[in-house]
């Protein structure tokens, strides 16, 4: 489970286990769906106008993003290892301060108002609201200062004996199937292994399906088409929330 900042603690006692002692869970993707565009995407033009990041690391994730769109299969690290190429070799807390700005610059402003609203009514009904995602914890961290996320998970990089960043992820990027082992280890630390129920999944993005899939009420948000198709076919609920 991710570290998480204590003004957490007061949205946390919100939760409030059914009559069985169950937590009943509300998870949340992140990018696409609490928030308008790709914030790693973001973070890789952030980088280049300022002349951070390599022409070659772009050109691949340029390339990478190509296939991605056009659902050929591949590393999903290697994205993510492109991007902290600009980061190798700095020190963590000057790369999360660095993130942390990035965040407040171009992140807050793309959150989606219904997004926040649908974790809030979550929150006040004693539901947990949890947040799994692909970008990098930095990022997320910061943002879960600002909304009523209550536990989070994200892609993690690696970091040396010297307290440097490497462009290594650090386990498996939280994409995918990885998302519900991810969910399951997290809730499984702050509820108790059998304490807990999925019962809302939200999402935008075709490979965001296994996580629907085990919800007991899943969502498409905003979903790009290949989503938007398998939400009609399996009779999800689509939710078009509006642009910030």
């Amino acid at each position: 489970m991710n570290a998480s900042a204590p003004e957490l603690d007061d949205i946390r006692s919100l939760i409030k286990p059914d009559e069985n002692g169950i937590v009943h869970v509300a998870v949340f993707d992140f990018d696409g769906t609490c928030i308008r565009g790709n914030s790693p995407v973001v973070l890789v033009r952030y980088l280049a106008f300022r002349g951070l990041i390599g022409l070659r690391p772009v050109l691949r994730l340029i390339n990478w993003a190509f296939r991605y769109k056009f659902h050929f299969s591949q590393e999903e690290a290697f994205a993510r290892q492109q991007v902290f190429t600009a980061f190798r070799g700095k020190p963590k807390a000057e790369v999360d301060a660095f993130l942390r700005r990035f965040c407040e610059e171009r992140i807050l402003c793309r959150m989606r108002p219904d997004a926040r609203a649908a974790m809030l009514a979550h929150a006040e009904a004693g539901h947990a609201v949890l947040c799994v995602s692909a970008t990098f914890e930095p990022i997320l961290a910061r943002v879960v200062e600002s909304e009523p996320i209550q536990y989070f998970v994200s892609t993690r990089m690696h970091v040396d004996e010297a307290g440097n960043y490497t462009n290594q992820v650090e386990g498996l990027p939280i994409e995918g199937a990885e998302k519900v082992n991810a969910l399951a280890r997290l809730a499984d630390s702050a509820f108790g292994e059998g304490n807990w129920v999925l019962d809302w999944a939200y999402a935008d993005h075709y490979s965001d399906y296994d996580l629907l899939s085990q919800a007991n009420h899943p969502h498409a948000v905003c979903p790009k088409p290949t989503l938007k198709r398998i939400a009609k076919k399996e009779g999800w609920p689509i939710l078009n929330w509006p642009e910030p």
